[in-house]
Protein backbone atom coordinates (compact mmCIF):
# COMPACT_ATOMS: atom_id res chain seq x y z
CA UNK A 1 0.00 0.00 0.00
CA UNK A 2 3.37 2.23 0.92
CA UNK A 3 4.57 2.17 -2.88
CA UNK A 4 1.09 2.48 -4.58
CA UNK A 5 0.83 5.76 -2.08
CA UNK A 6 3.81 6.76 -3.21
CA UNK A 7 3.50 5.50 -7.26
CA UNK A 8 0.07 7.18 -7.33
CA UNK A 9 1.97 10.99 -6.05
CA UNK A 10 4.21 10.52 -8.27
CA UNK A 11 1.81 9.87 -11.35
CA UNK A 12 0.25 13.14 -10.21
CA UNK A 13 3.37 15.33 -10.10
CA UNK A 14 4.39 13.96 -13.19
CA UNK A 15 0.79 14.95 -14.58
CA UNK A 16 1.04 18.77 -13.32
CA UNK A 17 5.29 19.16 -13.94
CA UNK A 18 5.60 17.32 -17.52
CA UNK A 19 4.09 19.84 -19.89
CA UNK A 20 6.04 22.79 -17.74
CA UNK A 21 9.64 20.38 -17.90
CA UNK A 22 8.73 20.12 -22.26
CA UNK A 23 8.07 23.78 -22.36
CA UNK A 24 11.86 24.63 -20.35
CA UNK A 25 13.47 21.96 -22.83
CA UNK A 26 11.62 23.50 -25.53
CA UNK A 27 13.09 27.18 -24.70
CA UNK A 28 16.83 25.75 -25.00
CA UNK A 29 15.81 23.76 -28.20
CA UNK A 30 17.76 25.39 -31.32
CA UNK A 31 14.97 24.16 -34.02
CA UNK A 32 12.36 26.42 -34.37
CA UNK A 33 9.66 23.48 -34.65
CA UNK A 34 8.28 21.45 -31.73
CA UNK A 35 9.30 18.04 -31.85
CA UNK A 36 12.02 18.44 -33.47
CA UNK A 37 15.55 18.74 -30.92
CA UNK A 38 18.88 19.51 -33.07
CA UNK A 39 20.67 20.93 -30.21
CA UNK A 40 21.09 23.41 -26.85
CA UNK A 41 21.13 26.91 -27.57
CA UNK A 42 20.76 30.56 -25.52
CA UNK A 43 19.41 32.10 -28.56
CA UNK A 44 15.97 32.42 -27.89
CA UNK A 45 16.49 33.87 -24.55
CA UNK A 46 18.61 36.70 -26.19
CA UNK A 47 15.96 37.21 -28.97
CA UNK A 48 13.59 37.67 -26.03
CA UNK A 49 15.74 40.34 -24.10
CA UNK A 50 16.10 42.60 -27.18
CA UNK A 51 11.99 42.44 -27.67
CA UNK A 52 11.60 45.64 -26.90
CA UNK A 53 7.74 45.26 -26.87
CA UNK A 54 8.49 42.08 -24.71
CA UNK A 55 10.64 44.21 -21.83
CA UNK A 56 7.90 46.86 -22.00
CA UNK A 57 4.86 44.26 -21.58
CA UNK A 58 7.45 42.96 -18.54
CA UNK A 59 7.91 46.47 -17.20
CA UNK A 60 4.31 46.87 -17.06
CA UNK A 61 3.35 43.39 -15.14
CA UNK A 62 5.05 44.30 -12.82
CA UNK A 63 4.95 47.65 -11.83
CA UNK A 64 1.02 47.31 -12.07
CA UNK A 65 1.59 44.08 -10.23
CA UNK A 66 3.25 45.36 -7.66
CA UNK A 67 1.51 48.36 -7.53
CA UNK A 68 -1.73 46.80 -7.82
CA UNK A 69 -1.11 44.32 -4.59
CA UNK A 70 0.28 46.67 -2.69
CA UNK A 71 -2.50 49.30 -2.72
CA UNK A 72 -5.22 46.48 -2.66
CA UNK A 73 -4.10 44.79 0.36
CA UNK A 74 -3.86 48.68 2.26
CA UNK A 75 -7.53 48.47 1.42
CA UNK A 76 -8.13 45.03 2.47
CA UNK A 77 -6.56 45.49 5.46
CA UNK A 78 -8.56 48.72 6.31
CA UNK A 79 -11.34 47.13 5.30
CA UNK A 80 -10.85 43.74 7.55
CA UNK A 81 -10.68 46.07 10.72
CA UNK A 82 -13.71 48.12 9.62
CA UNK A 83 -15.57 44.63 9.51
CA UNK A 84 -14.40 43.46 12.35
CA UNK A 85 -16.48 46.12 14.09
CA UNK A 86 -19.24 45.21 12.69
CA UNK A 87 -22.27 43.01 14.35
CA UNK A 88 -22.22 39.22 13.09
CA UNK A 89 -24.84 39.21 10.66
CA UNK A 90 -23.76 42.67 9.16
CA UNK A 91 -20.01 41.54 9.10
CA UNK A 92 -21.49 38.10 7.67
CA UNK A 93 -23.38 40.09 5.26
CA UNK A 94 -20.49 42.45 3.93
CA UNK A 95 -18.09 39.41 3.57
CA UNK A 96 -20.37 38.03 1.52
CA UNK A 97 -20.39 41.10 -0.46
CA UNK A 98 -16.78 41.23 -1.09
CA UNK A 99 -16.81 37.16 -2.31
CA UNK A 100 -19.29 38.33 -5.22
CA UNK A 101 -16.38 39.80 -7.60
CA UNK A 102 -14.35 36.18 -6.71
CA UNK A 103 -17.27 34.07 -7.97
CA UNK A 104 -18.06 36.59 -10.96
CA UNK A 105 -17.28 35.45 -14.02
CA UNK A 106 -13.68 37.68 -15.68
CA UNK A 107 -15.37 38.66 -18.80
CA UNK A 108 -18.56 40.49 -16.69
CA UNK A 109 -16.15 42.02 -14.49
CA UNK A 110 -13.89 43.84 -17.62
CA UNK A 111 -16.82 44.73 -19.59
CA UNK A 112 -18.19 46.67 -16.80
CA UNK A 113 -14.73 47.89 -16.00
CA UNK A 114 -14.83 49.08 -19.12
CA UNK A 115 -17.99 50.46 -19.31
CA UNK A 116 -17.45 52.40 -16.13
CA UNK A 117 -14.09 53.83 -16.92
CA UNK A 118 -15.52 55.06 -20.43
CA UNK A 119 -18.47 56.55 -18.82
CA UNK A 120 -15.83 58.30 -16.28
CA UNK A 121 -14.10 59.74 -19.10
CA UNK A 122 -11.30 57.99 -17.87
CA UNK A 123 -8.42 57.17 -20.97
CA UNK A 124 -8.28 53.55 -21.15
CA UNK A 125 -4.39 52.56 -20.67
CA UNK A 126 -1.79 52.05 -17.70
CA UNK A 127 -4.05 53.72 -15.09
CA UNK A 128 -7.29 51.82 -16.41
CA UNK A 129 -5.49 48.48 -15.82
CA UNK A 130 -3.90 49.21 -12.65
CA UNK A 131 -7.45 50.60 -10.78
CA UNK A 132 -8.60 47.14 -12.83
CA UNK A 133 -6.37 44.85 -10.80
CA UNK A 134 -7.21 46.77 -7.44
CA UNK A 135 -10.34 46.27 -7.86
CA UNK A 136 -10.12 42.33 -8.04
CA UNK A 137 -7.45 41.85 -5.94
CA UNK A 138 -9.21 43.62 -3.09
CA UNK A 139 -11.62 40.57 -2.09
CA UNK A 140 -8.53 38.07 -2.28
CA UNK A 141 -6.86 40.32 0.15
CA UNK A 142 -9.49 40.25 2.54
CA UNK A 143 -9.94 36.71 2.00
CA UNK A 144 -6.81 36.50 3.18
CA UNK A 145 -6.42 38.66 6.11
CA UNK A 146 -10.09 38.35 7.76
CA UNK A 147 -9.73 34.77 9.03
CA UNK A 148 -6.52 35.82 10.97
CA UNK A 149 -7.65 39.07 12.31
CA UNK A 150 -11.25 37.38 13.42
CA UNK A 151 -8.43 34.38 15.97
CA UNK A 152 -6.65 37.56 17.52
CA UNK A 153 -7.05 38.16 20.82
CA UNK A 154 -8.22 41.70 21.59
CA UNK A 155 -6.91 41.92 25.12
CA UNK A 156 -3.38 42.56 23.69
CA UNK A 157 -4.23 45.71 22.18
CA UNK A 158 -6.28 46.60 24.89
CA UNK A 159 -3.79 45.99 27.14
CA UNK A 160 -1.22 48.10 24.95
CA UNK A 161 -3.86 51.19 25.35
CA UNK A 162 -4.12 50.36 29.31
CA UNK A 163 -0.07 50.68 29.36
CA UNK A 164 -0.29 53.92 27.70
CA UNK A 165 0.18 53.38 23.68
CA UNK A 166 -1.71 55.49 21.55
CA UNK A 167 -4.13 53.18 19.45
CA UNK A 168 -1.72 53.75 16.32
CA UNK A 169 1.18 52.25 17.74
CA UNK A 170 -0.98 49.96 20.11
CA UNK A 171 -1.89 48.47 16.32
CA UNK A 172 1.62 48.77 14.77
CA UNK A 173 3.20 47.34 17.58
CA UNK A 174 0.80 44.70 18.80
CA UNK A 175 -2.19 43.54 15.72
CA UNK A 176 -0.08 44.37 12.93
CA UNK A 177 3.12 42.40 13.81
CA UNK A 178 -0.01 39.35 14.03
CA UNK A 179 -0.99 40.11 10.79
CA UNK A 180 2.04 40.03 9.14
CA UNK A 181 1.98 36.33 7.71
CA UNK A 182 -1.85 37.29 6.42
CA UNK A 183 -0.83 40.32 4.98
CA UNK A 184 2.11 39.29 2.76
CA UNK A 185 0.00 36.10 1.73
CA UNK A 186 -2.54 38.35 0.84
CA UNK A 187 0.02 40.51 -0.96
CA UNK A 188 1.30 37.64 -2.98
CA UNK A 189 -1.92 36.23 -4.25
CA UNK A 190 -3.30 39.53 -5.02
CA UNK A 191 0.33 39.86 -7.25
CA UNK A 192 0.35 36.71 -8.53
CA UNK A 193 -3.75 37.58 -9.79
CA UNK A 194 -2.50 40.35 -10.99
CA UNK A 195 0.61 38.97 -13.40
CA UNK A 196 -1.74 36.15 -14.28
CA UNK A 197 -5.37 38.18 -15.94
CA UNK A 198 -5.77 38.54 -19.07
CA UNK A 199 -9.68 38.76 -19.28
CA UNK A 200 -9.92 41.70 -17.77
CA UNK A 201 -6.88 43.16 -19.16
CA UNK A 202 -7.53 42.82 -22.04
CA UNK A 203 -11.07 44.87 -21.68
CA UNK A 204 -9.43 47.65 -19.65
CA UNK A 205 -6.13 48.55 -21.52
CA UNK A 206 -5.93 50.93 -24.31
CA UNK A 207 -3.71 51.09 -27.80
CA UNK A 208 -0.07 50.60 -27.01
CA UNK A 209 0.04 50.05 -23.47
CA UNK A 210 0.40 45.55 -22.90
CA UNK A 211 1.27 43.25 -20.09
CA UNK A 212 2.94 39.88 -20.67
CA UNK A 213 -0.19 38.32 -20.75
CA UNK A 214 -2.02 40.49 -23.41
CA UNK A 215 1.27 40.73 -25.02
CA UNK A 216 1.81 36.92 -25.57
CA UNK A 217 -1.84 36.70 -27.18
CA UNK A 218 -0.90 39.22 -29.46
CA UNK A 219 2.05 36.88 -30.37
CA UNK A 220 0.13 33.87 -30.57
CA UNK A 221 -2.37 35.17 -33.43
CA UNK A 222 0.98 34.82 -35.97
CA UNK A 223 1.95 31.85 -34.20
CA UNK A 224 4.07 30.25 -31.62
CA UNK A 225 7.67 31.60 -31.41
CA UNK A 226 10.37 30.06 -29.57
CA UNK A 227 10.85 33.19 -27.72
CA UNK A 228 7.65 32.70 -25.63
CA UNK A 229 9.05 29.17 -24.32
CA UNK A 230 11.85 31.28 -22.98
CA UNK A 231 9.48 34.17 -21.51
CA UNK A 232 7.06 31.59 -19.67
CA UNK A 233 10.54 29.89 -18.89
CA UNK A 234 11.65 32.58 -16.80
CA UNK A 235 8.02 33.24 -15.50
CA UNK A 236 7.88 30.32 -13.95
CA UNK A 237 11.11 30.32 -12.38
CA UNK A 238 10.18 33.99 -11.37
CA UNK A 239 7.34 32.39 -9.44
CA UNK A 240 8.73 29.56 -8.39
CA UNK A 241 11.57 31.62 -6.65
CA UNK A 242 8.81 34.20 -4.98
CA UNK A 243 7.00 30.73 -3.42
CA UNK A 244 10.29 29.64 -1.84
CA UNK A 245 10.69 33.02 -0.30
CA UNK A 246 7.54 33.22 0.89
CA UNK A 247 7.92 29.37 2.41
CA UNK A 248 11.43 30.61 3.68
CA UNK A 249 9.81 33.98 5.90
CA UNK A 250 6.96 32.12 6.96
CA UNK A 251 9.28 29.42 8.59
CA UNK A 252 11.11 32.03 10.09
CA UNK A 253 7.96 33.81 11.51
CA UNK A 254 7.04 30.71 13.04
CA UNK A 255 10.42 29.75 14.68
CA UNK A 256 9.84 33.55 16.20
CA UNK A 257 6.56 32.72 17.84
CA UNK A 258 7.88 29.17 18.99
CA UNK A 259 10.71 31.60 20.64
CA UNK A 260 8.78 34.00 22.04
Amino acid sequence: MKYLKQIYLAIIFLFLYAPIGVLIAQSFNASRYRGHWTGVTLNWYEKLFSDSRIADALSNTLSIGLLSAGIATILGLITCIAMKELSRKWRATFLSITNVPILNADIVTGISLMLLFMGLGLKLGYVSILLAHIVFNVPYVILCIMPQLMALDKSFYEAALDLGASPFKAFTSVILPELRPSIFAGFLLAFTMSADDFIITHFTKGAGVDTLTTAIYAQLKLGVHPEIYALSTLVFFFVLIFVLLFAINRRKLKQLEIRN
